[in-house]
């Protein structure tokens, strides 16, 4: 037990099933930080279980009674859940995903990490703590595990909140991306509006990598895809403006050299190193009775704006990509060149099982309250909207006050309105 600013922190593990269906062998520790304020009474509270973004992070490290967990430790013990294969949960490195075998066994091992997998843990740990029903908070992702907990196990739940993650419930990769891909033009148009130098600076920078022979401090080459992915940065609050500013120092006066600074910026913001799972299961995240064949990497040839080679032809820059994985990645990241072929196998899997249950949505009775982000880079709104008016009794509040990383900017005022109309 540790007391720290208000809050008290207690750990948890669990030993697990790798694979709930017995098809693998093999268990998986999995950690959980029960968060609860430290005043009296607070152990009899009701609890709430929270599931990060991702696919493949872990959750938030409180450092106080402050954000959404301040407000939620006033009602509710809060379980912070490191999901299966981040954090402390049996954390996925290159090293552990290539014990598990060749290229076709490593594919295998990275399907048990899905959404599925995820909820049917949070069974597993609900029903070892003794918790007849939980609240759940997902975010993102954690959204797309929440839906998935209401299609197949609702009577774990007492209530349900999502920020920024209700899923299509029967969209193809590719049906997502032909949203996305327009969703970020818009974000770098924004951008470059409010910053009137990030155009000529991305243009400067673009064109010095088009010359080749720019190397990371890692060691990895930095190429124009590369550059580009730095785009991810703008679905959030304060994306833009940590762009623009890397941007506007990547040359000294009177070099043409990129600096060691700006080199050291883009690694801190788009890096696999400790994290190389988002890169692996990312696409999987969607996937339902189908391949998902690179669908950013196809998707992609059908914006123009997004070509390099075109853009710096025709004297501009190129515009920034988002939360899109290429297999480009895969290549020039070097922590991730050992798992191209299990990715490309992981890619090319038909056979996904369907993570949503319309049916059971359609006669939910578990109380959802969904906060869908009008302006969001990352979960088209349009297909968040569908999903709400198919899940019965779903309230949405849909807002272009924040952007997708609202929890974590604007955390104790979006968790309070949302309980609210849970209440409701």
């Amino acid at each position: 037990m540790l007391r720290l600013d208000g809050l008290v922190l207690v750990d948890h593990t669990f030993q697990l099933p790798l694979d709930h269906d017995g098809a693998e062998a093999g268990e998986i520790e999995v950690f959980a930080r029960e968060v609860r304020a430290s005043d009296e009474g607070a152990e009899e509270r009701p609890w709430l279980v929270y599931l990060q973004g991702g696919p493949g992070f872990e959750s938030p490290r409180p450092m106080g009674k402050e954000g959404w967990i301040g407000k939620a430790v006033d009602r509710y013990r809060v379980l912070l859940l490191d999901q299966r294969g981040t954090g402390r949960s049996t954390p996925q490195t290159v090293s552990t995903i290539t014990a598990a075998g060749d290229a076709a066994a490593q594919a295998r091992h990275l399907a048990r990490f899905r959404a599925d997998s995820i909820v049917r843990d949070c069974e597993r740990i609900r029903e070892a703590l003794g918790i007849e029903r939980w609240t759940l908070l997902g975010q993102s992702f954690g959204g797309f595990c929440a839906v998935h907990y209401l299609s197949s196990a609702p009577d774990g739940l007492a209530g349900v909140m999502i920020t920024g993650g209700l899923p299509g419930l029967d969209v193809h990769a590719d049906d997502v991306y032909r949203r996305t891909f327009p969703l970020t033009a818009a974000k770098n148009r924004a951008m470059e509006e409010r910053f009137p130098a990030a155009a000529a600076n991305a243009l400067a920078i673009h064109r010095r990598l088009a010359e080749g022979g720019v190397r990371l401090p890692s060691g990895d080459p930095l190429t124009p895809e590369r550059f580009q992915a730095l785009g991810l940065q703008l679905g959030f609050s304060r994306g833009a403006t940590e762009l623009h500013f890397l941007m506007e120092r990547a040359f000294e006066a009177g070099n043409s050299e990129l600096t060691r600074s700006f080199l050291r910026g883009v690694e801190n913001l788009y890096s696999f190193d400790t994290n190389p799972f988002y890169a692996l299961i990312h696409e999987a995240c969607y996937a339902q009775g189908a391949a998902t064949a690179w669908a950013a990497q196809r998707v992609r040839a059908e914006f123009p704006g997004f070509d390099a080679r075109a853009a710096l032809a025709e004297g501009r820059a190129p515009s920034f990509t988002g939360e899109m994985v290429f297999p480009w990645v895969f290549e020039q990241f070097g922590v991730l060149r050992s798992l191209r072929e299990a990715a490309d196998l992981v890619a090319a899997r038909t056979d996904w099982p369907r993570l949503y249950d319309e049916a059971q949505l359609a006669r939910n009775e578990v109380p959802v309250s969904a906060l869908v982000y009008h302006d969001d880079m990352f979960v088209p709104t349009d297909l968040s909207l569908q999903t709400a008016d198919r899940i019965r009794g779903a309230r949405a509040w849909v807002t272009n006050e924040f952007e997708h990383d609202g929890l974590r900017s604007k955390g104790g005022e979006i968790f309070e309105r949302l309980q609210e109309r849970l209440d409701a």
